[in-house]
């Protein structure tokens, strides 16, 4: 007894020794989209804010493709460490195992760390489009249905997904059109080639400003405080559509307890900074922290109540 009591008391200090020295050198983002838009804009938000309090350097690694999966699987199988972490966006995280069969990741592969931001959609139009408000303009799908397109950041994103189920409630019917992320599909956009993309407001904020979209509803409670003068959906009579996008860190399942803990701490402490939260504003994107338990809670909601919308609306990554 007296021996295995000395051995547990020495694991003990060997553990709380290991997650006091971490972390000894950068750490690795990998981030599922490319440059631009929601997703990339969270993560280097968090890379130029963590360093602060970790005091190393935390890479961002675009690994875009395969609707996520190509940085998913690689953080799944990366050594639970610490040292390599996700930007997990909402979408892929809680949809992808609803809409492929033979998934090369599954959620419990990741260990949550910490949500970090989160935005509610747009529902943005190019200026061709008839309508000066939303209740204008679901008239007009309802005249012409499968006339207009909409674009998405690509099959299995929340602006495909989203889209879908503003489908669903209105009995609309518009043409998906999929892109490889937000850049590319707001050029089509602009130029009037795809007419419609409800989307986060980094996509399409400078835009709508600018007069060259028009946005008719934010999808979410609340007006968003860079666009007051929009309505919600709900304000412009759409009843429950309420579309919020999230980003959150995980790392690979098996990461210590210890490490996990302090990695979400460090990322509260660094989102708390000021030119991150400026940032974040500017970007039209709202900081949010939840720690690992809370994360988790959320993972397991939202996979619940997407899985349904996407068996009701049929919806494939292909």
């Amino acid at each position: 007894m007296i021996r295995t009591l000395v051995l547990s008391a020495t694991l003990m200090a060997s553990l709380s020794a290991g997650a006091q020295t971490f972390p000894q050198r950068s750490l690795t983002l990998l981030v599922p989209n490319p440059p631009g838009g929601l997703v990339d804009t969270s993560a280097r938000i968090v890379s130029e804010s963590l360093p602060k309090v970790l005091n190393q350097l935390v890479v961002v690694d675009n690994r875009p493709g395969g609707s996520g999966n190509i940085a998913y699987q690689a953080v799944a199988r990366a050594k639970p460490d610490g040292y390599t972490l996700l930007a997990s966006y909402s979408a892929y995280h809680v949809a992808n195992p609803s809409m492929m069969a033979n998934l090369p990741w599954q959620p419990k592969d990741f260990a949550p760390v910490a949500l970090i931001t989160v935005a509610t959609n747009v529902v943005a139009v190019h200026p061709g489009v008839p309508g000066t408000n939303l209740a204008e303009f679901l008239s007009y799908l309802k005249a012409n249905p499968g006339k207009l397109n909409y674009a998405s950041q690509g099959n299995g994103s929340l602006s495909h997904i989203g889209t879908e189920m503003f489908k669903q409630l209105t009995n609309t019917d518009m043409r998906h059109v999929a892109y490889k992320g937000s850049g590319a599909a707001i050029q089509d956009v602009l130029s009037g080639q795809v007419q419609v993309f409800i989307t986060t407001p980094p996509s399409v904020m400078g835009h709508v400003l600018a007069g060259k979209l028009k946005a008719l509803a934010i999808a979410g409670k609340n007006r968003h405080p860079m666009m007051s003068t929009i309505p919600t959906a709900s304000e412009a009579g759409l009843k429950g559509f309420e579309l919020e996008a999230w980003v959150a860190l995980f790392a690979p399942a098996g990461t210590p307890a210890a490490v996990i803990t302090q990695l979400s701490e460090a990322t509260k402490r660094a989102l708390d900074q000021p030119d991150a939260r400026q940032r974040a504003s500017g970007a039209g994107i709202e900081i949010r922290h939840l720690g690992p338990d809370a994360l988790a809670a959320l993972v397991r909601d939202e996979i619940e109540f997407w899985g349904k919308v996407i068996k009701a609306g049929n919806i494939t990554a292909d």
